[in-house]
Parts: C-alpha cells; sequence; structure tokens
C-alpha cells in the first residue's frame, strides 16, 4: 500500500496569460506541481521560463494585462479546510489573510519590497498586527526576535532603521524576517540571491534553509542555479518556456537528468574538474513569448532535436521515467538508450 503524500500545496494545469497588442502570451501554460509539507521545491529555468509568474499566481498577484486563465492552486492549512486559492475574489477577506500569514513571499529585489521611508521596524510590526491579534508592543518583540534569528546584529537598534541605512544582505534578511514573522506554512523563495555577492548567497540560502527546518515551513525556492538546488532542495521542478520540462527527487534528476534541457543546464555548471577548458551552454535563448515554436518549446535549441518529430504538433507531456521522476520529450526512448518505463 502506498504511502499518502501530504502536500501542503497543489498546483494543476496552471494556465496564465497576457493580453497585449501581439495577442495572448502564453506566460505560464499547464504547469503542476505539488509541495509536499515540509519539505522544500526548487522551481529551476532561466529567465523568461515563467518561473515568478508561477509563484506570483500563488498568491494573487498577476496585474493586468495579466490573468489566471484556469487551473487549480489547491492549498491545503494544516488542521483546517482545503482552500482554492484561484476561486477567491480579489476583495476576499481569506486571500489577505493568506498573503503574509499562512503564505509568504520573499520577493528577489528588497530595496523594490522595502518601503524607504519607513523603518524597519514599522514595516515588520505592520505585517505581524495585520495578521495576529497583537499590540504594537508585542509586535515589536516579535520583530526583535526575528531580525535576531537572522543573523542580525543588535536588532533592538536596526529595528528603528531605514533600509538605505544598511547593506543588501542586511536588507535581504530584514525580507526573511517580515517574510517569516507570522510563521507561515509555505514561504515562497523568488530568487532571494540575485542582488548579492557569492559569499553573501551562500550565507542566506543556508539561512532560508535553517529556517525552514527550525520553523517547518514548506518552501518554494525560484532559482536559476542548479548548483544551489543540488544542494539545499528536496524536489526540483525544471521549467522552459512556461511548461514544466522535467521534475522528480532532486537526486534522482541531479543524478540523472532526462530532458535535454536539464542535461544543458547541468553541463553548463563549473566544475574543479574542467580546469581551463570552456564552460558548456546551451545554444540560444529563451524566445519570446510571441515567438514560442510548435512542438517541443525547446527543440530550436535542442541538440537532440529530430525535424519532424520535435517540431510538430502541441507539447509533449510529462512521461513517467523512474519512481518519482518524469521529463517531457518525444525522443526519450531514442536519447537514452530504451532506459525509460
Amino acid at each position: 500500500m502506498e504511502a499518502v503524500v501530504d502536500n501542503v500545496l497543489e498546483i494543476e494545469d496552471l494556465r496564465v496569460s497576457f493580453y497585449t497588442e501581439k495577442g495572448e502570451l502564453r506566460a505560464v501554460d499547464g504547469v503542476s506541481f505539488s509541495i509536499p509539507r515540509g519539505s522544500i521545491v526548487g522551481l529551476v529555468g532561466e529567465s523568461g521560463c515563467g518561473k515568478s509568474v508561477t509563484s506570483y499566481s500563488v498568491l494573487r498577484l498577476i496585474q493586468s494585462p495579466g490573468k489566471i486563465k484556469s487551473g487549480s492552486i489547491r492549498f491545503n492549512p494544516k488542521g483546517g479546510d482545503p482552500v482554492e486559492i484561484t476561486a477567491l475574489d480579489e476583495q476576499d477577506e481569506a486571500l489577505y489573510h493568506l498573503r503574509g500569514g499562512a503564505i509568504s513571499m520573499i520577493f528577489q529585489e528588497p530595496m523594490t519590497a522595502l518601503s524607504p521611508v519607513h523603518t524597519i521596524g514599522d514595516q515588520i510590526c505592520e505585517a505581524i498586527m495585520l495578521h495576529a491579534d497583537t499590540r504594537e508592543e508585542q509586535a515589536a518583540e516579535i520583530a526583535v526576535e526575528m531580525l535576531d534569528k537572522v543573523g542580525i546584529p543588535n536588532p533592538q537598534s536596526r529595528l528603528w532603521q531605514y533600509p538605505f541605512e544598511m547593506s543588501g544582505g542586511m536588507r535581504q534578511r530584514v525580507v526573511i524576517a517580515m517574510a517569516l514573522a507570522c510563521a507561515p506554512e509555505v514561504l515562497i523563495a523568488d530568487e532571494p540571491t540575485t542582488a548579492l555577492d557569492v559569499t553573501i548567497q551562500a550565507q542566506i540560502i543556508r539561512l532560508i534553509k535553517s529556517l525552514q527546518r527550525d520553523l517547518a515551513t514548506s518552501t518554494l525556492l525560484i532559482t536559476h542555479d542548479l548548483g544551489v538546488v543540488a544542494q539545499w532542495v528536496d524536489y526540483v521542478a525544471v521549467m522552459y518556456l512556461g511548461r514544466i520540462v522535467e521534475q522528480g527527487d532532486v537526486r534522482a534528476v541531479m543524478k540523472d537528468p532526462h530532458h535535454p534541457y536539464t542535461m544543458g543546464l547541468l553541463e553548463s555548471l563549473p566544475s574543479l574538474a574542467q580546469g581551463k577548458e570552456r564552460l558548456s551552454s546551451i545554444e540560444g535563448n529563451v524566445p519570446g513569448l510571441a515567438e514560442r515554436p510548435p512542438g517541443c518549446p525547446f527543440h530550436p535549441r535542442c541538440a537532440y532535436a529530430e525535424p519532424g518529430v520535435c517540431d510538430r504538433g502541441d507539447p509533449p507531456l510529462l512521461h513517467p521515467i523512474g519512481e518519482g521522476q518524469m521529463a517531457a520529450c518525444v525522443r526519450l526512448e531514442e536519447i537514452h538508450g530504451g532506459d525509460v518505463e
């Protein structure tokens, strides 16, 4: 008898479009994946693949001319009834309770996520009082405790500083503290280390992992860095041009990638064994949404593409490979010598 997986968030056949002068642009095109409770799921891909649009959809932050066209985003709170997020009205009080309360987000750039004219303390306390029945003094105590948890020295004095008085790494820690202040069940980290230098990046990822473990928060980590994914996540979904092209247990995907895009991303990682050899790269760029190719969206850049097969019809669906791993490629058997279920 198979064990029942306890998923805190389930996304099924999500489709998000932007309606412009060029017509309908499908930014997210049938994405499905789940976040098991207490785990970290990595959503990986180059810029322009739809990762951030997917994450913004969870909190219903897609703005005009964008629209969630169809699909399901189901939140399963611990000890509560499931919530279908796509069915909530924009003015629904339940949506306000979810945002920053049960589901929080760390945005890419802390300077745009933080108000420059309000102190750090004002902003963290406002988030706490909005979602918890606390007075300002209690909120300030919680804020100081969270700043201390994320490794900010002298948190009591830092509480009343403005964002511009802090370094980029410190501001990112403040955003993490704000996101976790209300003990959310789900944390979405949208490329939280993009604007930071390499040493600070490692500290921030380590911090998120540590807090995720301590607070038992389920995490969706959005990144373009498979090196980060290999170290820190439990499950991975690889995204290309609005679609999931491979997903599964991180060890299985990293050890034996099946989709040519995943293979290309892994081959592009620097390695000590490569010495002075030129780094491998994936030819070309992610096409614009108005230039979506027919058939497999990756075929124009794929070394394994076969004319008349990969460039025809609808995009391929995810196909089971082994236990807990799937890939969307019509040539899986030819590429991997029949090593496909």
